[in-house]
């Protein structure tokens, strides 16, 4: 998968997922606010939409090809994994960062596998799916932020989300902006604020 590979000071790795029309260095300047000294491993989804990048396909605006969802998140999984021997890095060291179609991949992949990472932050997720398997995330960290003006996502569909992965056994924590469906300098702030309490406490 097309990337870009920042090496940091520290053992921290931030896997930088962007949303529909980014690209790998949308998100690279976001990441090094969050913590400037970690590695960062930024990803380019495999499809396009009108030359958009995305993650994975969808028949219309939130109606997902469910068939291409569970396809390009093996993909996306399985890349990770060679990552960690490419770059010598290690999985619980891993805080996976995703923004709408980017959170929504990462969702996927929490509802497929067991302990995939240890550390996922989503900002404006959807359920990507409904799985009626229960596989294991307990001691998975994640932080959801959302927003109760979403014109993409509704309330509703954000609860239902941290709903399944704390079904799943993952230790959610979940926020609500006022921004909509973009990013904004609140999400940057709430992020850092989770990742100094949480993950620099563990790490």
């Amino acid at each position: 998968m097309k990337h870009v590979w920042i090496k940091g000071s520290n053992n921290r790795t931030l896997v930088m997922l962007h949303g529909t029309g980014g690209n790998e260095y949308d998100l690279i300047d976001i990441a090094k606010m969050i913590d400037p000294n970690a590695n960062i491993l930024s990803i380019r989804g495999n499809v396009l939409e009108s030359g958009m990048p995305r993650f994975f396909k969808r028949i219309a605006p939130g109606v997902f090809d469910l068939d291409n969802l569970v396809d390009e998140t093996k993909n996306l999984y399985h890349f990770l994994k060679q990552s960690e021997e490419l770059y010598n890095i290690k999985r619980e060291n891993i805080i996976v960062i995703g923004y709408s179609n980017g959170a929504n991949i990462a969702g996927s992949i929490l509802l497929h596998e067991n302990h995939p990472f240890k550390y996922a932050v989503l900002w404006r997720p959807m359920v990507p799916l409904k799985k009626n398997e229960i596989n294991d995330l307990s001691g998975v960290n994640i932080f959801i932020i959302a927003s109760k003006q979403d014109p993409i996502v509704k309330e509703e569909e954000s609860k239902e989300l941290d709903d399944m992965l704390r079904l799943r056994g993952a230790h959610t924590t979940m926020r609500w902006v006022e921004s909509g469906h973009q990013l904004t300098m609140k999400d940057i702030e709430l992020t850092k604020a989770w990742y100094e309490s949480k993950v620099k406490r563990d790490i």
